[in-house]
């Protein structure tokens, strides 16, 4: 396939995208807003000729926001537009950049030449950063001819990606090498892209942004305070964050055989999309646990055995409430989610086996005994339990993945250099 069939193909599935967009509105309401700008058709004003950054929804926008703000202080006379395609994405953006005007935002339009043509002249921009992995042929061609360069941050290309990619090298070969600057994360990474076609001299390993996580000092304080009023300092509170459908269930088979040997558990369960917030309150009520909705701003109770994280923008200080975290999105082949959140805190950190995503990052950590993975409700209660009765051990995993994430650290500043360097 090269890029005409692929636009071709594009036009023509634009029915099937039209029945996608509608099916996520009926459980997402947020979906059948702003549709104009997914056509870069009513886009709001934008001022041009500064930097776009894309990231496609609520992790990447987490993971873009440091890059971001250095970026705005750097170059002090330059707006930066952020696009992404998710409405929990938008909603994240629109919340961390509230106080910053030289921030704009619009949704990005679909990967159609013209759409992409219009968008580019609406934002003109100096420089294009994509974050992490969505590469979109047109959106890069367009970019190319008009000498707008293109840098892909915080790459990452997983090895089962990779051969997706390649069956199609008549796509991804050209669109690879249309691209300035390729920042992936692991020097297997940026071999995977320079055998895609990817330039050799645009690729760099420069480590993952991840690890440049800046945790507000107050919020371990903030934490502690809200256990307090709960009165839960000595009670064992553990996160699953960012769950899946299909994971839900085998968090609760867990946290109930948990009760069983200690009464007084406290579960917070995180899904990682919105619009499975409801579908899991009532999956809680099923079971007969006694469920809040931190929504609701609760004061939990000792009867309280189950918090239903269904907030934005949160996550960071649930994982602070809590003594021990299990990662989601892997108990289910999705690849996994950020295990470098709770290891910044210092907490000991648990995992299904499905951690393709974070191949790297997941060694390193189990390298230094910082992560547990386990298979089913079975080991999870288990790994929970140990770490509840033996506090040194939790102590041990937390201290080492905060260690982890101390000697891998300087990723952003090799990216924005390389950044830098695009712009000159």
């Amino acid at each position: 396939m090269n890029r005409t069939l692929y636009t071709v193909l594009f036009h023509l599935a634009l029915p099937l995208v039209a029945l996608r967009l509608w099916l996520r509105a009926r459980k997402a309401p947020a979906y059948a807003r702003r549709i104009s700008e997914r056509f870069a058709w009513g886009l709001p004003p934008l001022r041009p000729g500064g930097l776009w950054v894309h990231a496609v929804s609520v992790g990447e926008s987490i993971a873009a926001a440091p890059m971001i703000r250095q970026l705005l202080q750097r170059y002090p006379e330059l707006p930066i537009t952020v696009t992404c395609m998710t409405p929990t994405g938008s909603e994240r953006i629109l919340a961390l950049f509230a106080d910053e005007p030289r921030v704009q935002h619009c949704y990005l339009p679909y990967d159609l030449p013209w759409a992409a043509k219009r968008f580019l002249a609406r934002v003109q921009p100096r420089l294009a950063v994509i974050m992490e992995t969505e590469l979109w042929p047109n959106h890069i061609h367009q970019c190319f001819r008009r000498g707008i360069p293109v840098a892909l941050a915080n790459a990452r290309l997983s090895e089962r990606s990779a051969k997706g990619y390649a069956r199609f090298a008549g796509l991804t070969q050209p669109m690879l090498a249309e691209m300035s600057l390729i920042a992936v994360q692991t020097e297997t990474e940026a071999q995977r892209f320079r055998q895609l076609g990817a330039l050799a001299q645009c690729v760099e390993v420069t480590g993952s942004i991840k690890f440049d996580l800046n945790i507000d000092p107050h919020l371990p304080s903030r934490a502690l305070e809200l256990r307090e009023q709960w009165q839960a300092g000595q009670r064992p509170v553990w996160i699953a964050a960012s769950t899946h459908e299909g994971e839900d269930a085998i968090i609760l088979a867990a946290h109930r055989q948990l009760l069983a040997s200690h009464a007084d558990a406290l579960l917070i369960l995180v899904p990682r999309h919105p619009e499975r917030f409801d579908t899991v309150f009532a999956l809680c009520q099923e079971q007969g646990l006694a469920t809040l909705r931190r929504s609701a701003q609760p004061t939990v109770s000792a009867s309280t055995q189950v918090l239903l994280g269904d907030t934005m923008g949160e996550l960071l200080f649930l994982y602070a409430l809590a003594d021990i975290a299990f990662v989601g999105g892997s108990l289910v082949a999705n690849g996994g989610h950020n295990l470098l959140e709770p290891a910044a805190l210092s907490k000991p950190v648990l995992s299904g086996p499905h951690l393709f995503n974070f191949t790297e990052i997941a060694a390193l950590l189990r390298a230094a005994k910082a992560l547990q993975e386990v298979d089913d409700a079975a080991a999870l209660t288990t790994a929970v339990q140990r770490l509840i009765e033996l506090p040194r051990d939790a102590q041990n995993m937390g201290a080492a993945g905060l260690m982890v994430m101390r000697a891998n650290q300087g990723a952003l500043q090799r990216l924005l250099d390389g950044l830098g360097r695009l712009l000159k």
